[in-house]
């Protein structure tokens, strides 16, 4: 009897070691989880301004962000400090691009791009299903302490990221998405950043005078010709008709994200003069996958897994 207790006494200890070991997971979780909806509600709600530097492959740029938000709802201003002069003017869900030659205005309604450090989904517990999310130590970015949250993907169809997010607020500081190799795949990360300081209204003034203001073709819907299947986890988030430079017709366009990962789909007809692109290579760290389907050409895009990208490649039908 001595021996048969001593046996179910391990075999009770074992177990309560796992549900204990478990309940810390899930403990892990629940906080990661609050860091991440902390995160999103501080890029929408908070008043900031800063300068952060954008890593992408061998590119790197200098941007000024600044972000008001009040009772009429959100301004956003981004200009881009380093080479051919670019700003972007988000006021709530519209955005202004205005373009290096000074002439130009693309305005994009109810678009759903958005700018660092806005880089999480509405609803952070979506990501979950496809990311493990976990606590990990305390930084300092910009001169201020930051928690760091990583998100590892659960397959092979995205990236795992680095979230370092401001202790005091919430908001992201710095992130970094890395490749299974342990590569840096893009990085953004604030040199400086004020935090509270509301931004004088007049400094998000939009120069409209004289200008051509050219709708984005994401106002034209797409009409749906074409059978899709994105990789697990990704839903289509935008299907428009667009003229790109260069192309003869119109190009289908669709985007696909799981709320952190992005890929693009462009379908074309087949143009006999120019040069066909097939199979997988890479622009720097987009990786691309190209087809021929029924005359079209179908280029799949985007800083994912190259899984992710021939997946939803080889998917592709017409209705």
């Amino acid at each position: 009897m001595q021996a048969l207790s001593g046996g179910w006494m391990g075999r009770w200890a074992f177990g309560f070691a796992g549900l204990m070991l478990a309940s810390g997971v899930a403990r892990a979780d629940t906080a990661a989880l609050e860091w991440l909806n902390r995160a999103v509600a501080a890029a929408k709600q908070q008043n900031y301004s800063g300068v952060y530097v954008y890593h992408h492959g061998e590119h790197v740029e200098v941007l000024r962000v600044m972000h008001r938000t009040d009772a009429n709802g959100e301004l956003e201003k981004v200009e881009v400090l380093d080479g051919a002069p670019r700003q972007f003017l988000r006021v709530n869900n519209d955005v202004y691009c205005h373009l290096p030659d000074g002439k130009n205005v693309r305005l994009e309604r109810n678009t759903l791009r958005r700018f660092f450090p806005a880089l999480l989904p509405a609803q952070p517990a979506s990501l979950l299903d496809h990311y493990d999310a976990r606590l990990g130590g305390t930084e300092r970015v910009a001169g201020r302490l930051c928690q760091v949250v990583t998100l590892q993907p659960r397959d092979g169809y995205r990236h795992a990221y680095n979230l370092w997010l401001d202790k005091r607020t919430g908001l992201p500081l710095k992130s970094r998405m890395v490749n299974e190799s342990g590569t840096v795949v893009s990085m953004y990360v604030f040199s400086e950043i004020q935090i509270g300081k509301v931004p004088d209204v007049q400094l998000f003034r939009n120069d409209l005078k004289g200008k051509l203001i050219q709708k984005a073709s994401l106002d034209q819907a797409a009409e749906s010709t074409w059978n899709v299947t994105p990789p697990p986890g990704y839903a289509r988030v935008q299907e428009a008709k667009r003229s790109l430079p260069g192309k003869a017709a119109p190009v289908t366009h669709l985007v696909f994200t799981d709320g952190l990962s992005v890929l693009s789909m462009f379908i074309e007809p087949i143009d006999p003069q120019a040069q066909r692109l097939q199979g997988l290579s890479a622009e720097g760290v987009i990786g691309v996958y190209a087809r021929e389907v029924d005359g079209y050409t179908v280029t799949t895009l985007g800083e994912v897994p190259s899984m992710a990208l021939i997946e939803a490649g080889n998917s592709v039908k017409q209705k």
